[in-house]
């Protein structure tokens, strides 16, 4: 799978679950090039999600649920996964 391949995969994927306001995905596995983990392939990715889901949620809650909406593929296909997950602003 492409890197743009799996940033396609990964913004469907949060699409599905969150219902964002706003949503980035950005891979910056080039930032990683020769770092041990990069070596299996898989990528380095940030990611933005403004969604009312949100709210209430703790920090590590909202982590969670971006990993379990990810499911697999952070098993597959993300080594390292930046994550920036809040509520949108009243």
């Amino acid at each position: 799978m492409t890197p743009a391949e799996r940033a396609t995969i990964i913004e469907s994927k949060l699409r599905a679950a969150f219902d964002p306001q706003a949503l980035r995905v950005i891979d910056e596995s080039h930032r990683h090039v020769g770092h041990a983990g990069a070596r299996d392939g898989r990528g380095h990715f940030a990611v933005v999600v403004v969604s009312e889901s949100f709210r209430g949620q703790p920090p590590l809650a909202r982590h969670r649920a971006i990993y379990a909406a990810l499911g697999e593929l952070m098993q597959t296909d993300i080594h390292a996964l930046s994550i920036d997950a809040r509520a949108p602003e009243l």
